[in-house]
């Protein structure tokens, strides 16, 4: 690796988990305490999936000689956003988040079953995820309108460094929330006490509680949108710059990454897609065969992230919780837009995918199922009676 290392790669990897990490971070944060972590859960869990997820990136990529980027779910995230509590609380979400891994497995190591994922309709998953973002997207007017003077720097920092680089504007969004919340929120007197004890990782393994709830309410729904959103976008951007790994292999070690951050908290890590494209595309290195390294770079700086993630989550804690959700939303507001235009961007299916849309945003929740399966549910039944008039 050392001779096909290079300063161009190194750089980029560094900037891929500085912008994999702070664009996202937030939302992870937000998703952990909405299914019942507490604040010390969802650190251990955002530090899980930092650490997994760099170990896995290093591993696949000296394993392959490519630059195989891994994320965690930032769409898993916030659809554990919509989702909410289930019955068993945290522990029966880490036994969702477990559940949800062995899937990922079992589409890696059984064709048919990647196979059959890959058929689903990509209006309907797109839909899907559309529905899943919409309400978190709405926190940043939320946050204007509770209090101005907090809410809109965020939002103009944002959208003021967007209009120059749009890889910075969630960062920039994120150094605003900082200052706002040293110079515009009351900081507790015990704060610097909190900052000094969370230098320190602080793991918690959590016991899994296994129910149906946590199967068909986080596990499928968290699989359905790791593999649409991610894993399969993840291998079209290696594809697009002329790596074609197995994805078989991939998606089979993501999940056994997945598994092994769930008993601390971590919901699933998978392949990246816009930090794919910044460590295979040609910023990385002029040279397709050198560019593997900026990959490794960006897998050993989330694993520093990960050490340091009891510290970001105390941080977040001293804000109001709008605030932050505020920032996830702004993060999300490109994933919405671009699931929302392929979800109704085919004529046939627009119907089937309004339907999706519709229920999985509404947070119906019944049966133990939650709002985004039977989104899924009912725009896949109005898809079918359509082809069947047409018959």
């Amino acid at each position: 690796m050392l001779r096909t290392l290079s300063l161009q790669s190194s750089f980029m990897g560094l900037l891929a988990a500085f912008v994999g990490f702070a664009s996202s971070f937030a939302v992870v944060l937000h998703g952990l305490r909405s299914v019942g972590a507490s604040e010390a859960e969802a650190a251990s869990g955002l530090m899980a999936l930092s650490l997994s997820m760099g170990l896995c990136a290093i591993v696949l990529t000296f394993r392959f000689r490519m630059p195989i980027s891994i994320a965690w779910s930032t769409p898993g995230a916030a659809l554990l956003s919509g989702t909410g509590a289930i019955e068993g609380g945290f522990p029966a979400a880490v036994g969702g988040f477990l559940m949800g891994g062995l899937l990922l497995v079992a589409a890696g190591l059984v064709r048919p079953f990647g196979r059959l994922v890959a058929r689903i309709p990509a209006p309907l998953a797109n839909a899907m995820l559309a529905g899943v973002l919409v309400n978190l997207c709405f926190a940043p007017v939320r946050a204007v309108g509770l209090d101005w003077r907090l809410g809109l720097p965020i939002v103009l920092a944002w959208a003021l460094v967007a209009r120059i680089n749009r890889l910075l504007a969630v960062p920039a969004a994120l150094l605003t929330f900082g200052l706002v919340v040293i110079f515009g929120v009351g900081i507790p007197d015990d704060a610097g006490t909190r900052l000094m004890a969370a230098l320190l990782p602080h793991p918690l393994l959590i016991a899994p509680v296994f129910s149906l709830s946590g199967f068909l309410s986080i596990a499928l729904p968290l699989f359905v949108v790791t593999m649409a959103s991610q894993n399969i976008p993840g291998i079209a951007v290696l594809k697009v710059n002329g790596f074609t790994p197995e994805p078989g292999p991939l998606f089979a070690t993501t999940g056994l990454f997945s598994i092994l951050a769930a008993p601390f908290g971590g919901h699933a890590v998978n392949l990246a897609a816009i930090t794919a494209a910044m460590c295979a595309g040609p910023d990385a290195h002029a040279d397709p065969a050198r560019r593997y390294p900026s990959a490794i770079i960006a897998g050993v700086f989330y694993l520093l992230f990960g050490i340091f993630a009891a510290t970001v989550t105390t941080l977040v804690g001293l804000a109001p919780p709008i605030l932050i959700e505020a920032v996830a939303g702004l993060a999300l507001i490109g994933a919405f837009a671009n699931s929302a235009l392929h979800a109704f961007e085919e004529p046939t299916a627009r119907e089937a995918a309004a339907i999706t849309f519709l229920v999985t945003a509404s947070g119906l929740s019944f049966a133990g199922v939650s709002g985004a399966l039977w989104g899924l549910i009912a725009g896949g039944l109005i898809l079918a009676l359509s082809r069947m008039r047409k018959t």
